[in-house]
């Protein structure tokens, strides 16, 4: 079996994710793998790697009675079974708290965990590609700039002799600096075997999973090191490490945007989602947020201090300078939104507009239609939200509201300050606003009056 075959998935894949941890130094009433980077849950990242590494099953082992983690694990991974750990007696205890999906008996297992946020699928794929040439267990390690705290692996020339705990090593061992990453792939037809002779005879008096190493080199079966670097096994375990990881991912993506033919005016300042999409040709100015759920086409532009999530751009669409889209917005080709507009679960169709100063809520906006400065679609009425249609080359006045539910008529016009709560036919003109009235000379003995009045109170004081 070659490298190539276990990345196209021809052996089956188990791939155990430990995500039991309280994460005190969060400092969060939040499960530590339910933070989130790049808009998705540390958890969320995880599972997606192990699903690209070609996971045939997945098992989260997780506290008991976290409903919360197991309806993030089912979003993310469906068919994920969620393990319960009732108590933390070290990794490899925790591993075995998922013995069940072990003994199931794939061809490789890998262990993750859920603090571990930027692994990627391909490191996870070639964690397991030792599996396919024979090797029993593989390990993921990293030359470390600072050792300290780190689990150390031992070699002798070519060969693995264990991975010891930092509390458990001698001084020449601390000296190492191949350090363990933590994650690890077992073949299936020992990980079981392994893991039920770990002990916990240590310094913490735990079962440590590393510890599966030694076990193997002892049963004379081979073992392998998979080099990732540092700075992608990063466990984060407070929120300074949380900011660094969203550092990381943020650089991976922006990377990944350019290369993809998206421009990015001042890429340090773009944010962008795990999911984000973006089209070749399109140009991101400076400060402007991607929410989840956000897909950018061709050739659009979104101008600075925008913020999207769960919207859709097709090609040729301009949004911004300070826009924002909520879920459910679809803006069609060559569609525009200016500065100060606001639009949730509505579609613009081709070419409409709406230029500046705008809120259009659960609305659709026909092909060509212009929408003024100032209007708003009047959609809650306290208890339920309703739709307002416009019709294709419709025209809306400037400060106009549109009372839902309404339709606009194809090629109707809202004269400006109007407010709108009955159907307006198609080419038709809708006027719906006090007439003016003018008072001749009423300003000027208007201020007479305050002015004696203002008078009147200073004598009294």
């Amino acid at each position: 079996m070659t490298t190539s075959d276990t990345a196209s998935g021809r052996r089956s894949l188990t791939a155990i994710v430990l995500a039991a941890g309280k994460g005190t130094r969060m400092r969060s009433d939040l499960p530590k793998v339910l933070h989130r980077i790049a808009g998705r849950s540390m958890l969320a990242h995880v599972l997606a790697a192990a699903q690209e590494a070609g996971a045939t099953r997945i098992a989260v082992v997780a506290e008991p009675g976290r409903e919360d983690v197991a309806r993030e694990a089912a979003a993310a991974a469906p068919g994920a079974r969620l393990y319960p750990q009732a108590e933390r007696l070290g990794t490899a205890h925790a591993v075995l708290a998922a013995r069940a999906a072990l003994a199931e008996g794939d061809e490789d297992v890998v262990v993750a965990f859920g603090d571990t946020p930027l692994i990627t699928g391909d490191t996870l794929r070639r964690l397991r590609a030792p599996l396919a040439q024979g090797a029993a267990v593989a390990v993921l390690a990293f030359e470390a700039a600072e050792p300290a705290g780190y689990g150390r692996v031992l070699t002798e020339g070519d060969r693995v002799l264990a991975i010891r705990e930092e509390k458990d090593a001698t001084e020449d061992e601390r000296r190492i600096r191949l350090c363990n990453a933590g994650l690890m792939a077992l073949a299936g037809a020992h990980a079981l075997a392994l893991l039920e002779r770990i002990g916990n005879d240590n310094a913490a008096g735990e079962y440590y999973l590393p510890d599966a190493v030694a076990l193997a080199v002892g049963d004379g079966l081979p073992v392998a090191v998979v080099p990732v670097d540092e700075a992608e096994a990063l466990g984060v375990n407070d929120r300074v490490q949380l900011g660094v990881a969203e550092a990381a991912i943020q650089a991976r993506l922006r990377r990944a945007a350019q290369l993809g033919g998206a421009t990015l005016i001042a890429p340090e300042t773009v944010f962008l989602s795990a999911d984000t999409v973006l089209g070749r040709d399109v140009v991101v100015e400076p400060h402007v947020v991607f929410g989840p759920g956000v897909e950018v086409g061709d050739g659009s532009v979104v101008h600075a201090f925008s913020h999207l999530e769960g919207a859709r751009l097709e090609a040729g669409v301009s949004i911004g300078p300070y826009a924002r889209l909520r879920p459910g917005a679809l803006l069609e080709t060559g569609a525009r939104i200016g500065n100060f507009v606001e639009v949730k679960n509505a579609t613009l169709r081709a070419g409409a507009k709406a230029n500046h100063l705008t809120y259009l809520g659960d609305a659709e906006i026909g092909e060509g239609a212009n929408v003024g400065a100032g209007t708003i679609t009047c959609n809650y009425d306290g208890v339920n939200k309703h739709r307002t249609a416009i019709g294709p080359g419709a025209f809306i006045g400037s400060n106009s509201a549109l009372v839902a539910p309404v339709t606009v008529g194809a090629g109707a016009y809202v004269a400006t300050g109007s407010v709108i709560t009955d159907d307006v036919p198609a080419d038709a003109l809708a006027v719906a606003r006090g007439r003016q009235a003018i008072k001749e000379g009423w300003a000027e003995p208007k201020r007479a009056a305050m002015r004696a009045e203002k008078e009147a109170r200073s004598r009294k004081g």
